[in-house]
């Protein structure tokens, strides 16, 4: 209140409203206090203006004496104290000043004005000392929030970079197993399995960073890491993708669908007797959907943990969607929210 930019409109409209009120209760008639309308005025005008300003002057003082940081109470009732002892010696001299020297008055007569001001002054510096500490306390409370809400924005960038971490080693380490093994069976295939492979890691390297991608750079990047699937399981597995191209110029999570096709990988038979069939697909609830048919194994590979519930987490962090899982008999799916970037 005593450094905001507009505390000198409001001292003057609150002397306005006083004087105006004092007139209307005919005080100085009932008091039987002689001074013509613009010393009344002026007295009420001063008293408001350098009751204001004895308090700004005052608490940097205060504020060095009892920091606010340290107790909030202390500091507020010290300023208080402080203002209403030097607002109120300030009153008594505007008055005597007012009424001894402007107009020659003996102090007696003087006495009843000098009540009636102080009583203003009092009152005055109260107001002015609440609002001071309902903007005080309003502005704790908004950098009380500001902090909550950069402390709530840092953590989820954290959580959201810790899973997004782990998808690098995990890729890594999926397709150098699968690198190992066609070295042993043909060279030339294992050089094309290199340059897939190279393309499929660059994506993850620039992307791992990004919170989203557009869907058609998402389905670049299965282009060949659907080819480096085929070359490890040939005949025992078919993917097939099939999304509209209203759908491509949407958001979605980086290598969520690689995650997906992995994930049913992981989790079923792959062989060319019970081939694993994985559709890929849009559809008209602005989703892409992953479905794969069930073919569990009997022993499941040691999980990491990342995966499905690494998408799970990043939507979660990133829009309000949630993803979609559905399990039956005979297959298992799962919707991914198409995202919108504003």
């Amino acid at each position: 209140m005593f450094t905001h930019r507009y505390r000198y409109w409001f001292a003057l409209l609150l002397s306005v409203y006083t004087y105006i009120n004092t007139e209307f209760c005919n005080i100085y008639y009932y008091f039987n206090i002689r001074i013509e309308w613009y010393y009344a005025f002026a007295t009420i005008l001063a008293i408001t203006f350098l009751i204001l300003e004895i308090n700004r002057l005052t608490e940097p003082f205060v504020r060095k004496l009892a920091p606010p940081e340290i107790n909030k109470i202390r500091y507020k009732v010290l300023l208080f104290i402080s203002g209403s002892i030097l607002a109120t010696t300030l009153t008594i001299a505007i008055v005597l000043v007012m009424g001894m020297l402007v107009h020659p008055y003996s102090l007696q007569e003087n006495f009843i004005p000098l009540k009636l001001n102080i009583t203003y002054c009092w009152l005055v510096n109260l107001l002015y000392h609440l609002i001071n500490a309902i903007i005080f306390y309003f502005k704790e409370y908004k950098t009380t929030s500001l902090e909550a809400e950069q402390l709530k924005s840092i953590t989820a960038q954290a959580e959201l970079q810790l899973i997004k971490s782990q998808i690098n080693p995990h890729f890594l380490f999926n397709n150098l197993n699968v690198l190992s093994a066609l070295i042993m069976k043909d060279n030339n295939e294992a050089n094309r399995f290199i340059e897939e492979f190279s393309k499929v890691y660059r994506y993850i390297l620039s992307n791992h960073d990004k919170e989203l991608v557009e869907l058609k750079t998402e389905l670049d990047f299965i282009k060949p890491y659907i080819f480096l699937l085929e070359k490890r399981f040939a005949e025992g597995l078919v993917i097939k993708v099939n999304i509209a191209e209203s759908y491509k110029d949407q958001y979605i999570i980086p290598a969520s669908l690689q995650m997906l096709i992995e994930n049913a990988i992981k989790h079923n038979v792959v062989s060319r007797n019970k081939p694993l069939l994985i559709d890929v697909h849009s559809n008209g609830n602005n989703t892409i959907v992953v479905t794969n048919n069930l073919q569990a194994k009997q022993t499941v590979e040691n999980s990491t943990g990342i995966g499905l519930q690494n998408i799970i987490k990043r939507y979660r962090l990133v829009s309000n969607k949630e993803v979609i899982i559905n399990e039956d008999e005979n297959n298992f799916t799962v919707a991914l929210p198409l995202l919108n970037v504003n």
